[in-house]
């Protein structure tokens, strides 16, 4: 009989512990030409017991295997002989759900359950950052699958569209203006009242001037609005931006592929480690009750069949791991970059419409000065005044008519 033992050595104990951890009697450790340890149990009698460990530097990004057809273990110091058949199925079975609920794998991606995992820090605690919510992939309105990196670059677009509208709305606002001061200043030469005299007539001609100034503060202000506003809206972020977040598209989903196309391997790997395991329990269990003529060299051969497949699935999930990893490290860089970018938008359309608001008070300040003239020739009016000079000029004689004589 044949068993396999693959073991993800906890993190937290330093490699200098483990290597002083005493073996039990008959067990021996070697180093495979890769570089991996190999515990090997030479006291059984056609029984080898082999076990695979490796250490995990990223934690979050571990993927544990176990290929123990009776039992597992966590660490290198339960290496202790057992007979054959000494494990239960009721324990084995427990085992393997324990393993089972550790971890899951979703879409390619390994992530800790959260009911048997110790809660996982974020990356940035109380800054609600994209790089800490991001990580899962999630179901559009439509049912196709997005991951977490396509809803921030959705954002950066929908974004970019909003900087778009707003300079299209400023536009707009800058035509009612031109409009609003050409019918002013229209306005302001039509003859209407022209002939009005005296003081109110001087207030009435005033007031049709001040609307031809106040024309021209509705010009400069759309003017102002097309220079300070309007322009930096467009301008900002130009034909450029969009290749860029193409670009990051492109990254992060190339290293998503090939993160599919390594679990992909591992998954193979693992069902030709299973197969060869089977192989062997078949040949090991015929050869103990004579049902074939097997050797002891066909016994060896599926031996080191299993354990080479055994070394492929570690390279499998070495590399799963590595790029894992690596996507790991680009999706916090890259995320934490369009975090950057988002509050570099707002902070400089923020700084747009504060501009805008301030040329807004400005014009209302352009226009009360030209009603003060107005005003204060209004408040000159005199009827009295109007009447004598109305009077002076258009008198036709004081001589006021008298009784006729017989």
């Amino acid at each position: 009989q044949f068993k396999i033992f693959h073991a993800v050595v906890s993190c937290s104990m330093p490699a200098e512990e483990i290597e002083s951890v005493s073996l039990p009697v008959g067990w021996k450790s070697y180093i495979s030409p890769e570089g991996r340890k190999y515990y090997v149990n030479t006291s059984t009698k056609g029984t080898t017991d082999v076990c695979i460990c490796v250490c995990q530097l990223h934690g979050a990004m571990e993927m544990e295997e176990s290929f123990d057809a009776e039992g597992s273990f966590d660490d290198v110091s339960c290496l202790s002989p057992q007979s054959p058949g000494s494990t239960s199925p009721a324990r084995r079975q427990n085992k393997e759900k324990e393993i089972k609920e550790t971890k899951i794998t979703i879409n390619c991606v390994t992530f800790p359950v959260s009911m048997s995992a110790p809660e996982q820090q974020l990356l940035k605690p109380s800054e609600w950052s994209y790089c800490d919510y991001f990580w899962a992939d999630k179901r559009d309105p439509q049912g196709a699958t997005v991951s977490g990196f396509e809803v921030l670059l959705q954002k950066q677009l929908k974004g970019k569209q909003m900087q778009k509208e707003m300079a299209e709305f400023i536009r707009e606002r800058i035509k009612i203006e031109e409009e609003y001061a050409k019918n002013l200043s229209k306005l302001s030469m039509f003859p209407m009242a022209a002939q009005e005299e005296g003081t109110l007539g001087e207030a009435w001609a005033q007031l049709k001037k001040s609307l031809a100034d106040e024309a021209e503060v509705h010009l400069k202000f759309s003017s102002k609005l097309q220079c300070e506003v309007e322009k930096p809206l467009l301008t900002f972020r130009g034909d450029n931006f969009k290749k860029d977040m193409k670009k990051y598209d492109h990254h992060i989903a190339d290293l998503r592929k090939q993160l599919v196309s390594r679990y992909a391997a591992v998954e193979k790997a693992r069902k030709a480690l299973a197969d060869r395991q089977k192989d062997l329990e078949v040949k090991t269990q015929q050869l103990e009750i004579k049902l074939s003529n097997k050797t002891e060299e066909d016994i060896k051969k599926a031996r080191r069949k299993s354990t080479q497949a055994g070394d492929d699935l570690m390279r499998c999930v070495d590399l799963y791991n590595q790029g894992q990893s690596k996507w790991f490290e680009e999706m916090v860089t890259t995320s934490l970059e369009l975090e950057r970018l988002e509050v570099e938008r707002v902070e400089t359309i923020q700084q747009l419409l504060r501009q805008y608001t301030t040329l807004r008070h400005e014009t209302d300040m352009f226009n009360q000065s030209t009603m003060e003239p107005v005003d204060q020739l209004l408040q000159s009016v005199d009827p009295a005044k109007d009447r004598e000079l109305w009077v002076k000029e258009h008198k036709t004689g004081d001589l006021r008519p008298v009784d006729m004589d017989i």
